[in-house]
């Protein structure tokens, strides 16, 4: 199974990366026409799009994948991007383009697109009046660069789930995904499949150490990449990840090739030798298919 490289839902250091090349071009500036090529972008009725003509953008946040405008008199743009939606910054009044084109924002120095690949149409638009009604689409996990090693160790061990599952529940970390994830573990040595409530103290603080050192590592490779670019290429697929999208690709660490376990429209990719004792994880599909003949070791595969 492929996954197509642009359909990856954009995580907490690709956000972080729209936000400073937005805080640079639309902070302090004024927004002066929304322009909506597809009406079912917008998933409110109240504030309309025109209260937000002439406004001053106040402030620029992040509440878990969402990218948050502020505006004067308390008011709130909320744009979730999903898995296929990314913004162009071009030449003011641009030309929303055709096939792609969901939005576009006419600020009075440039304009903001909205764009979404293939057919599916995932991404939104809310607009938001006052603080509270902002909070209501926070999902309320924690944030992985301001969290103590104690708010961690609480947030994971809170509930039994597997390691994989509680890095990506936006209700627990705030801004990981399935692509973080993956290389959140291997820095940690750690298997996806592994119980939260199983961890040794060790373990849970080489995880913390290994969550915020990736994160942070990733944050200023895409910036060192991207410079004063406004960033064009964001996918979670890239060559100089350890694990993640490199199915059968030699682990850097250890040259074993990568395994990976499909579900549903992601993947998660896992070094066996560094991360599960050499144990292949069973792949539903795969091994339901091949049953008994199913590996159970990385050398037996």
């Amino acid at each position: 199974m492929t996954i197509d490289n642009e359909e990856i839902v954009p995580e907490l250091p690709d956000i972080a990366l729209y936000l400073e090349a937005l805080s640079a071009r639309v902070l302090s500036h004024t927004l002066i026409k929304v322009r909506l090529a597809s009406p079912f972008i917008l998933r409110t009725v109240d504030p309309a799009p025109s209260e937000l003509t002439g406004k001053r953008v106040t402030s620029l946040r992040r509440l878990g994948k969402r990218i948050v405008f502020g505006f004067e008199d308390d008011l709130f743009l909320v744009i979730h991007l999903m898995i296929a939606g990314r913004f162009k910054w071009l030449a003011a009044g641009a030309k929303v383009p055709g096939k792609i084109g969901l939005a576009a924002f006419d600020f009075d120095n440039g304009t903001l697109v909205l764009t979404e690949a293939g057919s599916k149409r995932r991404a939104s638009i809310h607009i938001l009046r006052g603080e509270a009604a902002l909070q209501a689409h926070d999902p309320g996990g924690i944030e992985p660069l301001e969290m103590s090693l104690e708010e961690f160790h609480a947030a994971l061990t809170k509930e039994r789930h597997t390691l994989k599952r509680t890095l990506t529940d936006p209700h627990v970390f705030s801004g990981i995904g399935n692509a973080y994830s993956d290389e959140i573990l291997h820095r940690a040595r750690l298997s996806p499949v592994q119980m939260t409530t199983n961890l040794s103290e060790q373990e849970i603080a080489r995880l913390y150490d290994a969550t915020r050192t990736v994160l942070y590592e990733w944050i200023d490779r895409l910036r060192a990449e991207t410079g004063d670019r406004f960033p064009e290429k964001v996918t979670a697929f890239r060559p100089e990840m350890a694990v993640h999208g490199r199915y059968n690709q030699p682990c850097p660490v250890c040259q074993t090739p990568v395994q990976r376990i499909v579900h549903a429209e992601n993947e998660t990719n896992y070094c066996a030798r560094c991360q599960t004792g050499g144990k292949l994880l069973a792949d539903r599909a795969l091994s339901r298919l091949l049953k008994g003949d199913w590996p159970k070791s990385i050398d037996e595969l």
